[in-house]
């Protein structure tokens, strides 16, 4: 790297921003293209090893080869002076591991959505016979909009490739490792599939499933121990979000799912209405030891009711005589007059209770605002409505905590047909006021946003305008009073009044001083004058001076200058 921090003539460094186990990451411009990108170097104590290098070069390799907008996009690759470094895209947001540390557990709607991004970048790379083998939340970034970039495909294998795990020595983050990994078997699409399993698992319960003091406890647990029940941890979690989890985490792989495509495709209808109380699947191993076949999960069905058959009728020692007549019709007229009796009364009995209605069968949206969408969900059910839960909108709000209903469409009290859906707007976390820049110094607001708002990235743009210079004009994307929440990246454009900018004319030289300063203040520009030393000239020199006329320029004459803040024009003078 070179003293202006420029790689390969081309990539300016601005900032680091990461380090891993074998490389650093920077934030860099590119020069040529003009626009920021992300540069991992691999570090200078690994520039001589194999392994390290084959890893590195396998990450741009897998990478490159990738084209999903949920995947990091690679740039460039090469080596400059020995560092080994690929360019990639720059994507500003929070690693998933931030959020979930920072606002877990997840909403179920917004855990399913990111797990979908996730299966269909996954699902790609393993169309094209990558395995990533090293997903996990800090392997994730999550956008100010919601949407994810899986990057770091450094222990990725493609079909057929040499495995990177070297003796006594699993790659891979051991809390996302799958069982058959953690043996030092080959990697599989099921073994990506297990880490996403694990990855909906922490994002649910705010923690992963299996912890130890040590690694290698951790990948016993893996091994070993039972999955955890997402519905012990998180009681919100629907069944069929439940299932999801317990067939991605199953211990043996072809228990698991057979492919992303599939797990994305369960994903998909997992909220439905019709699938929130399914039955729990229950992983079990249908073969014995030495039996061909595919094993696959069974489904656990509520126990089938016993029949009860009546006890035979104990046979009386009597003859057969026929009843009289009278008998036998008095006997009907009294059975049919109990049947009629019994049907109208448990029809009067159906039509008070409600389960039978004449006319329109209507039913009022029911109070739901200030609830948690499950408890908005329930109460819907109990009312014969159906709360949309795909369709969720989230909007920050000034006072109401994350995951609360605002409200509801139709509104509250409106009368609707029985099974309707109702949609509800919920609040995803308290925000503030985007402050009004207008009329304000760009450069006072650079230094503020900096400092109150670390998370705000803040682009500039410059107009003529009859403000004066460097004076903000308006503020776009946020503007004055929009609600936004400071945690997440959060971008501003603030379009300021173009300095001032003029060629130093050439005949200020020799000119008295005092008419140059009122000459240049009057083309709008700040002065300041210098008496230059003349103790050190003979007698002589000193004879040969011009008092009190400019000399000398600086900037110097016939050059551009622009006046902001800070910037001024001196002149020099005997």
């Amino acid at each position: 790297m070179s003293k202006k921090n420029v790689i390969a003539n081309r990539y300016e460094v601005v900032q680091h921003i990461g380090q891993g186990g074998m490389a650093d990451v920077f934030r860099a411009v590119d020069t040529i293209l003009n626009r920021e990108v992300a540069i991992k170097i691999l570090r200078s104590d690994l520039s001589t090893d194999a392994v390290s290098i084959l890893r590195f070069e396998r990450e741009a390799q897998a990478a490159t080869a990738l084209s999903h907008p949920n995947i990091v996009e690679v740039y460039d690759v090469g080596d400059y002076k020995g560092h080994h470094y690929i360019v990639m895209e720059y994507v500003r947001g929070q690693t998933l591991k931030q959020v979930i540390r920072n606002r877990g557990p997840l909403l179920i709607e917004e855990t399913v959505d990111i797990m979908k991004q996730m299966c269909s970048a996954v699902a790609e790379a393993h169309a094209r016979n990558i395995i990533h083998r090293d997903i996990k939340p800090q392997n994730i970034i999550v956008k100010a909009d919601g949407s994810i970039k899986i990057l770091d495909f450094g222990i990725a294998t493609a079909k057929g490739s040499m495995q990177l795990t070297q003796a006594n020595n699993v790659m891979g983050s051991v809390h996302y490792l799958a069982p058959e990994l953690a043996k030092g078997e080959k990697a599989s699409p099921q073994s990506d599939i297990y880490a996403l399993g694990i990855v909906m698992f922490e994002m649910l319960a705010k923690d992963v499933p299996f912890k130890a003091d040590q690694a290698v406890q951790v990948a016993l647990k893996q091994l070993r121990d039972p999955f955890p029940d997402i519905r012990t941890i998180n009681v919100m979690v629907p069944q069929s979000v439940a299932n999801i989890i317990t067939r991605a985490t199953a211990k043996q792989p072809a228990l698991r799912y057979r492919s992303c495509d599939e797990m994305l495709a369960d994903l998909e209808t997992c909220l439905n209405r019709n699938r929130l109380n399914e039955p729990a699947v229950v992983i079990r191993n249908p073969l014995k030891a030495g039996e061909a076949g595919e094993p696959r999960p069974e489904i656990v069905a509520q126990p089938p009711v016993q029949e009860m058959k009546p006890a035979p009728r104990a046979k009386k020692n009597v003859k057969n005589q026929p009843e009289p007549k009278n008998k036998r019709l008095l006997t009907w007229v009294i059975a049919i007059i109990l049947i009629v009796v019994v049907l109208g009364g448990t029809f009067f009995g159906l039509v008070i209770s409600g389960v039978i209605e004449f006319g329109d069968h209507m039913t009022e949206v029911p109070q739901i605002q200030g609830m948690t969408v499950a408890e908005a969900r329930d109460i819907c059910d109990g009312a014969d409505l159906m709360l949309d839960t795909s369709n969720v909108r989230y909007v920050l709000t000034e006072d109401t905590e994350k995951g609360i209903v605002i409200s509801a469409e139709p509104e509250v009290g409106t009368p609707l047909e029985n099974g309707s859906k109702v949609v509800v707007t919920v609040s995803s976390g308290i925000g503030v006021r985007a402050p009004n820049f207008v009329g304000k110094k760009i450069t006072e607001v650079e230094e503020q946003i900096s400092r109150d708002y670390p998370m705000m990235t803040v682009n500039t743009l410059a107009e003529e305008s009859d403000y004066g210079s460097g004076i903000i004009i308006r503020q776009e994307q946020l503007t004055a009073g929009t609600l936004f929440n400071p945690e997440i990246a959060t971008q501003i454009t603030l379009v300021y009044a173009k300095y001032h900018t003029i060629e130093i004319p050439e005949n200020v030289i020799g000119m008295p001083v005092s008419d140059a300063v009122a000459y240049l203040e009057a083309l709008n520009v700040v002065v300041r004058t210098s008496n230059r030393d003349t103790t050190q000239m003979s007698q002589e020199e000193l004879e040969g001076l011009q008092i009190g006329v400019v000399v000398d320029v600086s900037p110097a004459v016939n050059t551009q200058y622009t006046q902001n803040e800070d910037n001024y024009i001196i002149l020099y003078y005997y």
